[in-house]
């Protein structure tokens, strides 16, 4: 084996502009596609808990769907086929939105002019591709926390005289949200990892400039190896926060 490794290229010029480029964008990337997954999630878990049939079979639907099909082939089809059913206003919408982070400005020593914040077409399709595939198990999450506090406690809360929407916020809520926090957090490490699908598209996160530190500069093991270290600093870092979690606020049982 005669390959020489290059670790000082990688941590400099252009190699290392490049990686923390795609660090930036995927964290970009799946704080956004979370924040939206919550919410889309929150809302179809509400719709399946309704009484009103049509919203029960759509959110069943919605769930049993993108729960069930990779995920790689709902980013293409996000990419490549929606285009044809979705209308031309959105489209249109779509190919025109770009913002620009306000620059110029320094972070970490390093200056950057806002190219990392720019919002396209492939960085939206990610974001549209991961909100709605994790929207679906966070929603399945939630309704199955709800579903664990006995139903006796909604019954004890009504006789006391709150209302349906009283009992559930002061009462079911608060009860379950400490069920469901640790399984969040996991689809949030999920969605992380699942992020690096998105290099099919086109999307500069991680995977995709360790690609190209590999084409262009001929040092594939360094350029993949940075990539898996940023991937598990992240990871355990989101496995240190459900740890304090669950020892700070949940109950331990102690068999």
């Amino acid at each position: 084996m005669d390959y020489k490794f290059q670790w000082a290229e990688m941590f400099s010029g252009e190699p290392a502009r490049w990686m923390w480029e795609g660090f930036l964008t995927t964290m970009q990337i799946s704080t956004i596609s979370l924040a939206c997954a919550m919410i889309l999630g929150i809302i179809i878990c509400v719709m399946r808990m309704t009484p009103f049939k049509p919203l029960q079979w759509f959110s069943l639907a919605f769930t049993e769907f993108f729960r069930n099909t990779p995920l790689l082939v709902q980013i293409f089809f996000w990419y490549n086929a929606s285009y044809f059913v979705i209308p031309d206003v959105i489209n249109n919408w779509l190919n025109d939105l770009y913002y620009w982070f306000p620059g110029p400005f320094t972070l970490f020593g390093h200056k950057f002019v806002g190219e990392w914040m720019l919002f396209n077409v492939e960085l939206i399709t990610g974001i549209i591709a991961l909100t709605v595939y994790t929207s679906a198990f966070i929603a399945e999450e939630l309704r199955a926390g709800i579903f664990s506090i006995p139903k006796n406690q909604l019954e004890a809360s009504r006789a006391v005289g709150l209302s349906f929407l009283q009992a559930y916020r002061y009462v079911i809520l608060p009860q379950a949200l400490r069920i469901v926090i640790p399984p969040l957090i996991s689809q949030a490490l999920n969605l992380i990892k699942n992020s690096s699908l998105c290099m099919v598209i086109g999307v500069g996160e991680i995977m995709y400039q360790a690609t190209q530190i590999e084409s262009y500069h001929a040092i594939p093991f360094e350029a993949f190896s940075v990539a898996l270290g940023i991937y598990l600093i992240i990871s355990l870092f989101v496995s240190f926060c459900i740890t304090m979690y669950n020892k700070h606020f949940m109950v331990q049982v102690r068999y």
